[in-house]
């Protein structure tokens, strides 16, 4: 069976400047990867190669073994590659379950939107049903995650349609940055169960390793727009290269 992603070679230059360089990773069914490293080490980079908002200039990307180098996000996210983004980005003006609905209905699951249940069970899984009718520009910053979270998961409401279901590969962007302390961990723990209850392969890039612990199956840092090493979090952080590289570095 092909990896849910696959990375062949994959770069990105812009004039003289190499901004990723030659990544080469997989992402089996059901695995959690987080990608870390410093700002400007690449990461996010990587991610709008994968989401297409970028297109690269050597290399491929699969996803289920098919070769989607070349699609457009929206139809990238049709083939089940949902991501967010490292800014939150809701309708203030609108519900939260509002927003659930919509993205619902955009995944042709129109007739189970309306009736509210499959709204409020979506909810349920990222703990925000008691937020179910409150302004999504009133919420706390970890709120809004959980409710990008939300609008990912939408597409499972199509599946009492008949109709593809929801993300086969979530990408997770910084889902921490600019989340209060408070918040980080109830967060953390959604993410998880995503990941270990529902069996959601998660690519998730994140700037602080002990966020991962505990969380990641294997994680891949990168230096320079390069892969640096891969494995699991202590083997990573037992890693002499990437020791001898983030000296005076926070990952």
């Amino acid at each position: 069976m092909a990896p849910v992603l696959e990375l062949s070679g994959l770069s990105w230059s812009v004039g003289a400047a190499t901004i990723v360089d030659g990544i080469a990773m997989a992402v089996e069914e059901g695995e959690f990867v987080a990608v870390i490293g410093p700002n400007g080490a690449g990461k996010t980079s990587l991610f709008n190669l994968v989401s297409g908002i970028t297109r690269p200039t050597a290399g491929t990307v699969r996803l289920d073994g098919a070769d989607i180098t070349g699609l457009p996000p929206h139809r990238r996210a049709r083939r089940g590659l949902g991501r967010t983004f490292q800014s939150s980005s809701v309708f203030p003006t609108m519900t939260v379950a509002e927003h659930v609905a919509l993205a619902a209905r955009a995944a042709g699951a129109k007739r189970v939107a309306e009736d509210g249940e499959g709204v409020r069970a979506v909810l349920e899984r990222v703990r925000l049903a008691r937020r179910a009718d409150d302004l999504a520009g009133g919420l706390s910053h970890g709120d809004k995650r959980k409710l990008e979270l939300a609008v990912l998961l939408a597409p499972t409401l199509a599946q009492a349609d008949s109709s593809p279901g929801g993300p086969r590969l979530m990408l997770l962007d910084e889902p921490m940055a600019g989340v209060a302390a408070e918040e980080v961990g109830e967060l953390t723990d959604v993410i998880r169960t995503l990941h270990r209850t529902e069996g959601r392969t998660v690519l998730m890039v994140e700037h602080h390793m002990d966020i991962l612990l505990g969380l990641a199956d294997r994680v891949a840092v990168m230096h320079h727009g390069t892969l640096l090493a891969t494995g699991t979090p202590d083997a990573v952080m037992a890693d002499p290269t990437v020791q001898e590289a983030y000296v005076g570095e926070e990952l």
